[in-house]
């Protein structure tokens, strides 16, 4: 049986988040302060993930991404790739990360069975770069880069967040990376995630400004299949590109129709929506495959026909102020 939601949407991909933790502190993902963290008693061992992911591969789940905080501030993360990998069923493993731990890491988790890895990359220049991860080196993250080209984490996907007055003026040094190196650039709109504030407000920027910016530089986008992977982008060429070029419009152009995903965070908790507070703890079900297939299936009946990031941008939001942040999510 078909693991489906109420509209009939086909689900068979999961994102698991390891930690809240993370050595950045972006300014789209969590406050100048950070978070208050979760203990290590209270996040999921890895054995606890691996009976949700055991559980799910049985029902369909068949794509598993490993997200954060930054999953890789987490002791002994191959080792919980290992097991994932090794799971009946498990397809395709991926990661997203900001790469600054990746030049020590990335052999071992090719071998332990990554396939492939998104890098979260704003900017292409080193100020702007420390400014808006408020305490990166665009040195390390590069270095991270080309840490996964040289262990074949393909493709590489480098996820940048368009923002107003931050980074718009870089798309074309974007597309020169694309033509440069084999690299698949994915701009993500900025979303309303967490607290809604007025930086939010003066950042959002929707992607038909990518679209418009590539065109008048005369690099226009042609449209072909994903390079890779399960995610919501609109992948295109370039010409002269050696990569691919994405489109995410959660906001102007949502892609709730097609939504595939399930979320699993680090404290244990599902989620069938990134943006709705709705939520299960598997806590309950761990220690039995029965119940948590039942408790997958459940929150997957729950799951909302679209989110209302769209609608919530233009007015304050009660939900949202009470929201978990992005880091506390899993990107």
């Amino acid at each position: 049986m078909p693991l489906n939601d109420g509209q009939g949407r086909k689900h068979d991909y999961l994102r698991i988040s390891v930690t809240d933790r993370c050595n950045l502190r972006c300014v789209y993902c969590m406050v100048e302060d950070g978070i208050e963290q979760t203990s290590h008693e209270a996040i999921l061992s890895y054995e606890e993930i691996h009976q949700v992911v055991r559980a799910g591969a049985e029902l369909g789940l068949s794509k598993i991404r490993v997200t954060g905080g930054e999953p890789l501030v987490r002791k002994n993360l191959v080792e919980l790739i290992q097991l994932i990998s090794g799971t009946p069923g498990i397809e395709d493993l991926s990661m997203t990360t900001n790469a600054h731990l990746l030049p020590r890491y990335a052999a071992a988790l090719k071998e332990a069975g990554l396939n492939r890895v998104n890098i979260s990359l704003d900017t292409l220049n080193p100020v702007k770069y420390r400014q808006v991860t408020r305490c990166g080196e665009l040195k390390q993250a590069f270095e991270g880069i080309e840490a996964a080209l040289e262990n074949n984490l393909h493709p590489v996907k480098l996820n940048t967040v368009l923002m107003k007055g931050i980074n718009d003026d870089e798309v074309l040094d974007f597309l020169d990376l694309v033509r440069e190196k084999p690299l698949h650039i994915r701009f993500i709109e900025y979303m309303p995630i967490g607290s809604h504030d007025q930086n939010y407000d003066d950042h959002y920027l929707p992607l038909n400004f990518i679209e418009k910016t590539a065109a008048g530089a005369g690099l226009p986008l042609s449209p072909v299949p994903l390079p890779g992977g399960a995610g919501p982008a609109e992948s295109y060429t370039i010409p002269g590109g050696q990569g691919t070029v994405g489109l995410i419009h959660p906001i102007s152009k949502h892609f709730c129709s097609s939504c595939n995903r399930l979320r699993l965070t680090a404290e244990g908790t599902l989620k069938a929506c990134l943006y709705w507070q709705d939520e299960k703890s598997v806590r309950p079900a761990l220690g039995s495959k029965k119940a948590l297939q039942d408790l997958i299936r459940e929150v997957l009946g729950s799951k909302p026909v679209e989110h209302l990031m769209a609608a919530d941008k233009e007015c304050d939001s009660v939900q949202r102020d009470k929201m978990r942040g992005m880091s506390q999510t899993g990107g």
